[in-house]
C-alpha cells in the first residue's frame, strides 16, 4: 500500500521534511515514487502539490497520521485530527478520595492472614508470642 509521509532532510538540529508518496514497507529515507511537497517545522511552512496529492490519494495512497493533521491544518481535508497516542486517564476526584480511603498496604496483610487461617497456621503474631514465652 502506499503512503504519503515524511522524509527527514536537512541539517542536524534543524529538520526539514520532504513530503513523499513512498510503500508504506520501504525505508523511511528509501526509494519513494513521488515528491509532492515539503515541510519546515521551524517557520511552519507547509507546500504541496494540491493536484498531485489528490490524484494519489484517489489512487488509494493513505496519509500517515502527521501528514493526515498537517493537510487538515493545511485546510486541505475537511476531517478532524488523529491522534496516534492515547493521552492517561484522568482520575476523578471521587476515585481520588477512594484511594486515599483504602491503603494499598492494609489489603495484601488481611489477605496474608485469612489464608493463614485456611490453612490452620497460626497468624504471624502469634507465632511471635509463643517465641517469647
Amino acid at each position: 500500500m502506499l503512503r504519503l509521509r515524511l522524509q527527514r532532510r536537512g541539517k542536524r538540529n534543524y529538520a526539514t521534511y520532504r513530503l513523499v508518496v513512498a510503500d508504506q514497507h520501504a525505508p523511511i529515507k528509501g526509494k519513494f515514487v513521488a515528491d509532492v511537497g515539503h515541510y519546515n517545522p521551524h517557520s511552519s511552512e507547509f507546500e504541496i502539490n494540491a493536484e498531485e496529492v489528490t490524484a494519489w490519494m484517489s489512487k488509494g495512497a493513505q496519509p500517515t497520521a502527521t501528514v493526515h493533521n498537517l493537510l487538515v491544518d493545511k485546510g486541505f481535508l475537511k476531517t478532524d485530527k488523529v491522534t496516534s497516542w492515547s493521552p492517561k486517564k484522568k482520575q476523578t476526584e471521587d476515585e481520588k478520595d477512594e484511594k486515599l480511603k483504602k491503603p494499598a498496604a492494609a489489603e495484601p496483610a488481611a489477605e496474608a492472614s485469612e489464608d493463614a487461617e485456611a490453612k490452620g497456621d497460626k497468624p504471624l503474631e502469634d507465632k511471635a508470642d509463643t517465641a517469647k514465652e
